[in-house]
């Protein structure tokens, strides 16, 4: 699925309405939450929230810096 959405202003924020296609996609419903994510290749990954998810992430900041050095080296 290839879609392309327009920017709006939304108070004093800008935002993205997601059409019905996405929701479905995503399991998602109003009130939700979602989270965005990098990519490798300089984009962006759109979710939804998994209640797990922060102690995951936490689990790989802690790796992360563990094995900072490693990391740095296998990057070469």
């Amino acid at each position: 699925m290839v879609l392309e959405l327009k920017l709006r202003k939304i108070g004093n924020s800008v935002g993205v309405v997601l059409p019905k296609e996405v929701l479905t996609q995503l399991n998602a419903r109003e009130g939700d939450t979602v989270v965005v994510t990098e990519t490798p290749d300089q984009g962006v990954r759109l979710t939804t929230h998994r209640a797990d998810f922060k102690k995951k992430m936490k689990v790989v900041d802690d790796l992360c810096r563990r094995y900072q050095n490693t990391l740095r080296e296998l990057s070469k």
